[in-house]
């Protein structure tokens, strides 16, 4: 069992900061992508940032582009998202989601707790 555990969350003005972490815990691991999705109320979950863990490949959405770093820390087992000049549109519960594999089994997806970010104008 694999479990990711997100922190970071929280209120701040537009133009302000935040950074999320996701620390992930359990039996033996290997990690093949992690990234950060969110959601608002009545929307889809939309896809924020990933990086690839074996070639270290990164992916932005538009909308993040530019505001938004992706990052990894391999001895902490720990994801980061730091997110910088918000707006109030980037005002969601944010995800942290990884595809792994536990032991020799295939990888699966697994999902963070959430932790909401609120961005006040």
């Amino acid at each position: 069992q694999v479990q990711l555990v997100e922190s970071g969350g929280g209120l701040v003005q537009a133009g302000g900061s935040l950074r999320l972490s996701c620390a992930v815990s359990g039996r033996t691991w290997t990690t093949e992508n992690m990234g950060w999705f969110r959601q608002t109320p009545g929307k889809e979950l939309q896809f924020v940032a990933d990086v690839d863990w074996s070639s270290g490949s990164i992916s932005y959405s538009d909308s993040v582009k530019g505001r938004f770093t992706i990052s990894r820390d391999n001895a902490k087992d720990t994801l980061y998202l730091q997110m910088n000049n918000l707006k109030p549109e980037d005002t969601a519960v944010y995800y942290c989601n990884g595809r792994i594999r536990v032991g020799s089994g295939p990888a699966t997806p697994y999902w963070g707790q959430g932790t909401q970010v609120t961005v006040s104008s």
